[in-house]
Parts: structure tokens; C-alpha cells; sequence
């Protein structure tokens, strides 16, 4: 690690690798304004990859073009820079901070092999960041912790440690400590507890390295010994530690070693403060990313089957192997069209390689199963919004492929010979609604170009066509995920409004009725003539649907009483009241009339229909709101308040348990009205700090509150 080595230069331009051993894959995970673009920027610059760091607030960031375009882009979208340092390639894949872009960030973790976490020295931490940290522990991801920000007011690197160690564990552990310049707040060096040497960048990257002076040596000592004792103790080595109480000292090469193995295991997670604006910790950042973050010949490697489902034998990163690659990200550039990011898990992808390339698993959210064999074309290695073309790329690199026509976020693509799939990741539900319409005919074209490209590129949106109340809804993650979609649809030139979501309700009969249908009309010629009497009575919630005949001494004709049942069930998708349709009623025919020459099939159709509409006025008609299911996962101390609010909400609490998955987590479950969760998603993440989540499933139609179905009656007839 930065012990080993302190280079006086790195090696820049397009990194181009051709073994695994060779390549890291790191995602920066971290809340919205922890500095991960920023540090991004300064690894990139110190490493010669770009000419000099840009900034966020100027919209000069890596690739960018449009800086007020591009200030959002980066700040809501995954994007990945690679570099080279000592001969490994590095590819940094920078994650949105808002909890709206969590397709993004799973999306990283997907890609990625190690996690590096960005923590601001000045800002502290939110609660989504810890559900994360506990997230990658739940799958040994190897981890370590960045402390950013040190040049920035009331910075305080102890007591930011000390943080992360009671939110994220005692493995928790600096490798370093701040040295302070002769002001005694800006940080000016490192203190390496492992050589107990000294790290200045007075003078700028490289650091000087040098041994420390007596004051800083009795802050290497203080904090030394606690340091090797949690290296020791994750040791593979089982006589390390009675060596070590035994009074031997132990080389830093030993302890260095063993530090590396168990971060790259994800038992010991480090801690490195760095300023992206002075250089400090730079250089031995590179060093904790190169040589103790793990390999993808390290890391397990997600299963594949064939695309019916069929077992395949577990993959191995091997460039000689049969291709695997999974896309985690496509975006669609007006100038250069679908770009689609890959992480290659097994195999070569080469230019004009014939491969095939697989979606399923998706539907529910709007992404069609789809197959298809493609050409690539030119591979590039990404840097943020640009690329730069290379000769191919081998198991556990990242590239982008530009114009393919099919794929999609969360596609395998695979020897066209064979073709492989690899499930897709998981994703949290949209359960945001947002109902738009196009301003004109003309936008409505451009309106459904656009979002087939957005829909494409994000499998957290999904898109819906409500049939029953004909509007367009697009499912998001929450506000902010809403307001980028509707911007991006705007940008790409749509005039579009949004309007009230409205919930697809139900109409039924409370009491029985009976009902007179008479339709006579006679103009000339051939006239019109069908009478049906009927009967009807409500079922229970979920029968649906009952006809029943019970016509006696061919009142109606026996081939007309299919007539009636066709006219009944039209007028039962019209609605009675509100234009709703009409379950769980029987209706029973019991009587009518019929003439030998004017009675036809489409005057008992209109009988039917009127005779049910007339029992509808005497059956009192009754609107029907569907309930969903709620299971909602929160911390233990935000039971009481989401308790409280679906109380609010006219939920009915069924129970709770603790979280199986979590400890200090609570699941609530419950039956709530779907019109009290149109903007539920929004309102959990504000009663718990970003960290409640919840999953909904419809169960059954209830009787709405005679003042809430008048009122719905009101805002939903034209």
C-alpha cells in the first residue's frame, strides 16, 4: 500500500489492459455533497489521465460539454472514469448521492468489485449511507472509507472516524492521521501509523516522505497499537498475535500483507483522509485502491443460465473463456446515439464481434423480454461523457459500445453461438406515480420517442397506459427521479403537462333491485322492439360477474338472451354512476317481450343496458377503492410515527415484526386505501430521514367513504 511504494509520477492517458489481475473496479458511494465527483476529478489529475481537475459548481467535470446540462447529469447518473497507476487500471465508478437514483448506485455495485465510501469530513453522514455500508456487508463486499473535505470549515477528521465506527464497526480503522499546519486547521500532512513516517504535501503531490518529528511521533504511538491489533486479529496468520503479546515486533511487510489480504477479503476496511483540493492523501489513496482492493479474479461472479432458464456452470474471469457481459448502464446521446456501459464478466469482446443480446426478467416493469443478434462496432474506454476508442476488452474490464439497436440496462450480451443470461439485479419499485400528457398531436410522437429511450436506460422507471382511466403515468423513484425524467423529456423538445394521478376505481350495487328495460322505436320501415325485466342483487367482494336466466314460457326468445347478457356487461364497463366499471353483482333475467319482426339482436342489447341502469337507481350505487398491501421496512424508531400516519391514511395495521434481514429494523404491515399512497414514497423517506422503503401489492376492492366517493365523483366527471 502507500507504504510499499511512493512513485514520483504516474503513468496517464488511455488505460488499456489485457489481464484481470491488472484491473480494479471501484464504486464511490456517499450522500450528495460527500465530494465524490470532486475526489474523482483530483485521482484523475493526479494520475496525468485529464490535464487538471475540474468542478461540479462549474460544470467542468470530466467529459462534460453543456455545463449547466452536465451539472445534473453527474450528480443523478453512474459514470465511470478509468486511470493508471503503477501499472494497474482503476475504474472509479462514481454513483449519484440522492436516495431517488438508487438504479444507478446498484447498478455501480453491480460493476464493481470494492466499494469505496465517501464520507465528508465536514458533513457528517446520513442514514441512507449506513443502510448501504450494511448492505455491501451483507454480501462481503470489500470496502474502505475515504474522509473528504478536509479543507472545508469545522472539518474534524477524529471525530468523523469516530463516527464511522459506531455506524459502520470497530474494522473500522485509519491508516493515517492529519497532520496540521502551523495555523493549527488546515491540513497540510499524513501520519502513517504503519512506518510511522510522515507524509507532507506542503510542496503538493508527491508527498515528501520523511520521519516524523517528537510530536508527531507520540500521535503515531497513541493510535499505532490499537491499528496492528485489528490488522493482527484478522490475520491468516494464527501465531501472529501471541508473537505480537509476546513483545516480537512485527515488520511493516508483514503487516502490510496481511492488511491487504483482509481488505480485499471485506474483513478490514481502512481509513484514508484526503483533500481533492490540496492533494492530501491522493497518493496513498491510489495505493489502498491498487493494492489492497481485490482483483476480479477475487470476486465471485453473478450466475448465468441459458436464456429458457437452463443451468449453466458457474463462470470464471478467464479472457479465454466464453463471453459474458452484463450492460449497467445505456444511455441515448443525440449525437452519438445508445451508449451502453459494460462490465465484461468472462471472455473478450472485440470490434465487429457478432454477439447476442438478452433481456428478461423485466417485464412487470415495461422492459419486454427481447433476444437479438448484433454487430459490435467500435469498443471505447469511457471518461465520463466522452470515449476513447481501445482494441477490446477482457474479463473484469469496464468499456462502452456505441448504436446498438436493443440494448438495455441490466441486458447480457453473449456469444451469439450460445447465448447466456444473467439475472438482472435487484431493483426497489417505482412507486411514485406521475401522470403526463403531450401538449399537441405533434408532441405526442416525440413524447413516445423519448421515453423509450429513457425507459431503455432505467430500469427504476416504469411506464403505464392505464386503459381504465386513459392516462400516461410514469412510476419514478420519487421527486427528484420525477423532475429529472420530465426534464430530459422536455430537452429532448416535448411541450408536456403533468396532471392528477387517478386511481382506477369500481362501481357496485349495495342492495338488490330490480330493473325495466324497454326499447320500442318506429320511424318507418323496420322498426325496433326488445323489453327485459331483470332482477339484481350484490355478491360478495371478488365474485365478479354472475348472469342468470330465468325467462320462463319464451318471454324472450331463447336466442335473444345472449343479446341481453352482451348489452348487461357493456353498460357494466360504461359504470353506472361515475363511469367506472361495475363488479360483483348477479343479475337475473326474469321477464321481457319480444315482436316477431322488429325484435332483433341489437335492440335486446340496448334493453339489457337500460334495464340495468334503471335498477342502478334504486340500488344504491356505491364507489369501490382498491386496498393494497403495505409492507413498509423502517428503522425501530420510526415505527410509532409511520404507525401514526397510516392511521391518518385509513390504513388498518395488520402487524409488525422484526426485519429478518437487519437488526434494528422493523417490518409494518398493513392494508391501506391505493388513493392515501399516490405520494406515500415521498412522504416515508421524509418521516424516516431517507431509510423507510416499502413494497405494495393490491388485494381487494372496498366501499369508499360516502364523502370521499362524493367527492371523487365531483373531480372525476367530465
Amino acid at each position: 500500500m502507500a507504504q510499499k511504494s511512493h512513485d514520483k509520477g504516474s503513468t496517464g492517458g488511455t488505460p488499456v489492459v489485457t489481464e484481470p489481475e491488472r484491473v480494479r473496479n471501484v464504486v464511490l458511494v456517499g450522500h450528495s455533497g460527500a465530494g465524490k465527483t470532486t475526489l474523482v476529478e483530483a485521482l484523475l489529475a493526479a494520475t496525468g489521465t485529464i490535464g487538471r481537475a475540474g468542478a461540479v459548481a462549474d460544470g467542468t467535470t470530466v467529459g462534460d460539454h453543456d455545463p449547466a446540462a452536465v451539472r445534473q447529469q453527474r450528480s443523478v447518473s453512474l459514470s465511470c472514469a478509468p486511470l493508471l497507476h503503477n501499472g494497474i487500471k482503476v475504474n472509479l465508478l462514481d454513483t449519484p448521492g440522492y436516495g431517488d437514483f438508487v438504479g444507478e448506485l446498484r447498478a455501480g455495485l453491480r460493476a464493481a468489485d470494492a466499494a469505496l465510501f465517501v464520507v465528508s469530513a465536514a458533513g457528517g453522514m446520513d442514514a441512507a449511507t449506513v443502510a448501504l455500508w450494511e448492505e455491501c456487508a451483507a454480501v462481503d463486499m470489500p470496502r474502505a472509507v475515504a474522509v473528504a473535505r478536509l479543507d472545508q470549515p469545522r472539518a474534524d477528521v477524529d471525530e468523523t472516524v469516530a463516527l464511522c465506527q459506531r455506524l459502520f464497526g470497530d474494522n473500522v480503522m485509519p491508516l493515517y492521521l492529519p497532520m496540521l499546519g502551523d495555523d493549527g486547521v488546515s491540513t497540510e500532512g499524513l501520519l502513517g501509523l504503519i512506518t510511522r513516517r510522515v507524509f507532507d504535501y506542503s510542496n503538493g503531490l508527491p508527498a515528501d516522505v520523511r520521519d516524523p518529528d517528537p510530536e508527531h511521533q507520540r500521535a503515531i504511538d497513541e493510535s499505532r497499537d490499537e491499528l496492528i491489533e485489528g490488522i493482527i486479529a484478522e490475520s491468516e496468520d494464527e501465531t501472529l498475535m501471541d508473537r505480537y503479546l509476546d513483545g516480537e515486533e512485527i515488520t511493516d511487510e508483514v503487516l502490510i500483507d496481511d492488511l491487504e489480504k483482509a481488505v480485499a477479503r471485506g474483513h478490514f476496511y481502512p481509513v484514508v483522509p484526503v483533500c481533492a483540493q490540496t492533494g492530501v492523501g491522493l497518493d496513498v489513496l491510489l495505493e489502498v485502491l491498487t493494492a489492497a482492493f481485490p482483483s476480479p479474479l477475487e470476486h465471485e461472479l453473478p450466475a448465468v443460465t441459458g436464456v429458457d432458464g437452463s443451468p449453466r456452470p458457474p463462470l470464471s474471469c478467464d479472457p479465454a473463456g466464453p463471453l459474458v457481459a452484463e450492460v449497467v448502464k445505456t444511455t441515448v446521446d443525440r449525437h452519438v446515439g445508445r451508449v451502453s456501459l459494460v462490465r465484461v464478466f468472462s471472455g473478450t469482446l472485440r470490434p465487429d464481434q457478432t454477439v447476442h443480446v438478452s433481456g428478461h426478467g423485466m417485464a412487470e416493469r415495461g422492459h419486454p423480454d427481447h433476444d437479438a443478434d448484433e454487430r459490435v462496432g467500435h469498443i471505447y474506454t469511457p471518461l465520463g461523457a466522452t470515449v476513447r476508442e481501445v482494441s477490446l476488452c477482457v474479463a473484469g474490464d469496464i468499456c462502452a459500445i456505441t448504436k446498438s439497436g436493443s440494448a438495455e440496462t441490466g441486458d447480457t450480451i453473449s456469444t451469439a453461438d450460445d447465448p447466456l443470461l444473467i439475472a438482472p439485479w435487484e431493483m426497489p419499485e417505482p412507486l411514485l406515480p406521475v401522470a403526463i400528457v403531450a401538449r399537441s398531436r405533434a408532441d405526442e410522437d416525440a413524447l413516445a420517442r423519448n421515453l423509450a429511450r429513457l425507459v431503455a436506460g432505467d430500469p427504476t422507471l416504469r411506464l403505464e397506459r392505464n386503459p381504465e382511466t386513459h392516462q400516461l403515468v410514469l412510476w419514478c423513484m420519487g421527486e427528484a427521479h420525477a423532475d429529472v425524467v420530465l426534464d430530459r423529456l422536455r430537452a429532448g423538445g416535448v411541450e408536456l403537462d403533468t396532471e392528477p394521478v387517478k386511481v382506477s376505481l369500481r362501481e357496485t350495487l349495495t342492495v338488490p333491485a330490480k330493473g325495466h328495460g324497454r326499447h320500442v322505436k318506429q320511424s318507418g320501415g323496420h322498426g325496433q322492439y326488445a323489453v327485459c325485466d331483470i332482477e339484481v342483487e350484490p355478491l360478495p367482494r371478488g365474485s365478479g360477474f354472475e348472469f342468470v336466466d330465468r325467462v320462463v314460457g319464451g318471454a324472450v326468445p331463447h336466442n335473444y338472451i345472449p343479446s341481453v347478457e352482451k348489452g348487461v356487461r357493456a353498460q357494466l364497463e360504461r359504470g353506472l354512476v361515475a363511469g367506472h366499471p361495475v363488479v360483483d353483482l348477479r343479475v337475473t333475467l326474469v321477464d321481457g317481450k319480444s315482436h316477431s319482426v322488429d325484435s332483433s339482436d341489437a335492440a335486446f342489447q340496448t334493453a339489457g343496458a337500460l334495464a340495468l341502469r334503471d335498477a342502478a337507481e334504486r340500488g344504491q350505487p356505491a364507489l369501490l377503492e382498491p386496498i393494497d398491501e403495505v409492507t413498509i421496512r423502517v428503522p425501530d424508531g420510526s415505527v410509532g410515527t409511520v404507525m401514526g400516519d397510516l392511521s391518518g391514511r385509513r390504513g388498518r395495521v395488520l402487524g409488525t415484526e422484526p426485519d429478518p434481514d437487519t437488526e434494528g429494523r422493523t417490518l409494518v404491515r398493513a392494508e391501506v386505501p391505493a388513493t392515501e399512497l399516490l405520494r406515500y414514497a415521498v412522504e416515508l423517506r421524509s418521516m424516516t430521514a431517507g431509510t423507510g422503503t416499502f413494497r405494495r401489492h393490491f388485494v381487494r376492492h372496498d366501499p369508499m367513504p360516502a364523502h370521499l366517493a362524493d367527492q371523487t365523483r365531483k373531480e372525476q366527471l367530465p
